[in-house]
């Protein structure tokens, strides 16, 4: 499979010099751009990028197919002290370090700090599997980077200024319910339903009770309008109370927390509800089964 540079990166690496390699001889020349075979242990990632997640899923996807095609898209790299910072494609470079390879076709071009972010960042924004925070983060950097409008940041990286605005009021939600969506477990229109509520805790609460598909968008957002406004609710709906703990059921959160040293959360009201105890391992898990175990004896 031929390789290939991206719309979008083949249009801000335009009229960006060339880093001199003196020894180096290009691979090939690909849209007019100059590729090179660097060892892979002179490449290095950029402390700062962007993307702080990465998908195993998504990320076994990419090496089958690294092993079956190799890399298409070059990696984008700027010499650095130690060898070459990695600007854009760090993906592929975890990908292909896992795989074993002992280089990687990279274009190399003389960046400074500035247009290095800008790269970073817009390459990070063109990918499919960027989480909905994470794009909010790259599209609120991005525009604070340049002081630029989100009318603006719209035009650059090509979508809607409504879209950005949209993403970007992400960052304005609880910390908690931002993790939910990084983790997938709640969806970004779900998140967007959730933002008129002021409150973190309800915020929290609202979050708990909608994420893993117990609730739809439209029924999310119908009760957040009551909760907003009591007085439109139906008189069975009772917004305050399925959303208030009892002092007595915040007692039993904290006895829980203590019992299991680790987050509990109750969400509901002395008639119904859930409890979500949280792992973090495999070994947590079972540490939380065999405290449950020994209660029943």
């Amino acid at each position: 499979m031929a390789k290939r540079i991206s719309r979008g990166l083949k249009t801000l690496l335009e009229n960006i010099e060339d880093a001199s390699l003196p020894s180096a001889t290009p691979a090939e020349i690909l849209d007019g751009e100059k590729i090179f075979n660097l060892e892979i242990d002179k490449v290095i990632p950029d402390p700062e990028q962007p993307r702080k997640h990465f998908g195993e899923r998504e990320q076994e996807e990419l090496e089958n197919s690294i092993r079956v095609h190799g890399i298409i898209q070059p990696l984008i790299v700027t010499p650095s002290e130690s060898g070459y910072m990695i600007v854009a494609g760090e993906r592929r470079y975890r990908a292909a370090q896992k795989l074993g390879l002992t280089s990687v076709p990279a274009i190399v071009k003389k960046l400074d700090a500035r247009k290095r972010r800008e790269i970073s960042l817009i390459e990070n924004l063109q990918r499919e599997d960027l989480n909905p925070i994470e794009e909010a983060e790259a599209l609120s950097e991005y525009a604070a980077l340049y002081n630029l409008t989100q009318e603006e940041v719209a035009h650059r990286v090509g979508k809607a200024r409504s879209s950005v605005a949209n993403t970007i009021r992400l960052l304005g939600l609880d910390e908690e319910v931002k993790e939910l969506v990084r983790q997938n477990r709640l969806s970004a229109g779900h998140a967007r339903a959730i933002l008129p509520v002021d409150s973190k805790e309800a915020q929290r609460e609202f979050a708990y009770k909608a994420c893993d598909g117990q609730m739809s968008v439209r029924e999310l957002e119908l009760k957040v309008k009551y909760y907003l406004n009591p007085e439109l609710a139906p008189k069975r709906l009772k917004p305050d109370e399925k959303l208030r703990l009892t002092l007595e059921m915040k007692n039993l959160v904290d006895d829980m927390k203590r019992i299991f040293s680790t987050k509990v959360k109750i969400v509901g009201n002395d008639s119904k509800g859930r409890i979500y105890i949280d792992y973090y391992t495999k070994d947590d898990l079972q540490r939380i089964y065999e405290l449950m175990e020994q209660l029943k004896k």
